[in-house]
């Protein structure tokens, strides 16, 4: 995935991406700006402005990644054959049962995940599901806040590769889960917007089980010279449909019959 555009036209568009974060303002999709745009210039694009952000005077850790493109529904839209992937930093989680300011989100999405927290680090090549299962601390309901900078949301897989998979927040909940409790392809996911169910899928909803995910992610980034570290936070893949949020709505994901998370959105 070796980026083909030339580090001036990389920087250009990376720029264009980060203000329109910064000014709060749409741009064009990436794509339309750059017609050749390939998957391995998206991710050189997400590079530079994850570099940007952790330079910043916020100063952020990376304290993990999100997996996303992992249904098959997602991946006939984009025309892809495989997820992609973003990076989560430190700034960007919100505390369960805290308040999310709309500050900031252009036009935000929400969607229920697990989240997979490492205790150890994982190989960089030939990880399966086994692996994953021995390096996970515990598992944790999750929502992810997607957002895109791109103008209403009209987004190819290289537009959404290049700003960070669409990726915005994050919020974990408190109660950890351990695998031996659940089947992970198995168990049911519950969204709801102020108490009513908004979205619903299972574990299978993230390429078949998201330990497989977890395990894809291990191996695409041992073949960028990464890899998946000990303590790191792992969203596995959307398990139902991505429902828009607004100020003044609580958002609440469930997994299974008693973990949760949730959110309170606010100007």
């Amino acid at each position: 995935m070796e980026p083909t555009m030339e580090p001036e036209g990389l920087e250009s568009l990376a720029w264009m991406l980060w203000s329109a974060e910064v000014t709060g303002e749409a741009c064009a999709p990436p794509r339309e700006v750059a017609e050749s745009l390939s998957i391995g210039d998206a991710y050189a694009i997400q590079r530079i402005n994850v570099a940007r952000r952790l330079a910043s005077e916020a100063r952020p850790r990376l304290v993990g990644h999100k997996i996303g493109v992992t249904s098959e529904a997602v991946q006939r839209w984009l025309k892809v054959g495989e997820p992609d992937f973003g990076a989560l930093l430190s700034t960007m989680e919100v505390p369960s049962g805290g308040e999310t300011p709309m500050r900031g989100l252009l036009q935000p999405r929400v969607e229920g995940e697990i989240a997979f927290v490492l205790e150890r680090e994982l190989p960089t090549e030939g990880v399966g599901v086994a692996d994953v299962l021995r390096a996970t601390a515990f598992v944790l309901p999750a929502i992810e806040i997607i957002d895109s900078r791109v103008r209403g949301w009209d987004i190819t897989i290289v537009d959404t590769i290049a700003d960070n998979a669409s990726s915005a927040r994050f919020v974990l909940g408190t109660q950890p889960v351990m695998l031996r409790e659940i089947d992970p392809s198995l168990i049911g996911m519950a969204l709801r917007k102020n108490g009513e169910v908004v979205s619903s899928g299972a574990g299978a909803a993230s390429l078949g089980n998201p330990l497989r995910a977890v395990a894809w992610l291990a191996n695409r980034l041992g073949a960028l010279g990464e890899r998946l570290e000990a303590g790191q936070v792992i969203l596995s893949g959307a398990l139902g449909p991505v429902c828009p949020v607004a100020a003044g709505e609580v958002v609440e994901v469930q997994l299974g019959a008693r973990w949760r998370a949730s959110a309170r959105f606010v100007e």
